[in-house]
């Protein structure tokens, strides 16, 4: 198997295992501390659209659905910079989801004690979970030259987490107001410093 498709296996299978350490605070929370959950398309299309690169991630892993091996050799310094993308976008969106912990959810919720969480990541950009996943699904994508992987990220999965941050910053707008005008203030949407 290519050097390249076994990092992204080990470094898929650990960061997963991360996050879903990371999330179980989170998805421990009873529905009776929510506050407010939006009813929205965005609250199960983006999350799904990502569990299926996941799944084409897995598949490209073991050269299903890429390019040639031709057209790899040709690419290897691309393939290198996209292993090196996933592979830090990755864990940057591990520690996003620890750092939220129990205002972590796997839904677009306000719960009752509700954190707005700045710290971290989250000090430069709001949704530092949206653009890790973003990023890392384009870096595996590059890296393993999947072709089914990168029309899908970019088609579906950027403008889908921009409507579902968008939906998220309206909510939090709403509950937490000047704590959350103030905060918008210094951080940016998805790219630091860009409102």
């Amino acid at each position: 198997m290519d050097p390249i498709n076994i990092i992204v296996a080990v470094n898929l299978f650990v960061s997963m295992s991360a996050n879903i350490s990371g999330a179980k605070k989170g998805m421990k929370s009873k529905m009776t501390s929510v506050v407010e959950r939006p009813k929205s398309f965005l609250q199960k299309i983006p999350p799904n659209i990502a569990a299926l690169v996941l799944v084409l991630t897995i598949a490209a892993i073991f050269n299903l659905g890429v390019f040639s091996e031709e057209i790899k050799a040709e690419n290897n310094m691309l393939r290198i910079i996209g292993l090196v993308i996933f592979i830090a976008f990755s864990w940057i969106q591990v520690l996003a989801y620890k750092a939220l912990g129990d205002s972590y959810s796997q839904d677009i919720v306000v719960f009752k004690k509700h954190e707005l969480q700045t710290k971290g990541y989250y000090k430069l950009i709001r949704h530092p979970q949206y653009a890790s996943q973003i990023l890392s699904d384009l870096g595996v994508g590059i890296a393993l030259m999947g072709y089914l992987i990168i029309p899908i990220v970019i088609l579906a999965e950027i403008p889908l987490f921009f409507m579902r941050a968008k939906l998220e910053d309206k909510l939090l707008l709403k509950h937490l107001k000047d704590e959350f005008v103030e905060y918008k203030k210094s951080s940016g949407f998805v790219i630091p410093f860009i409102g």
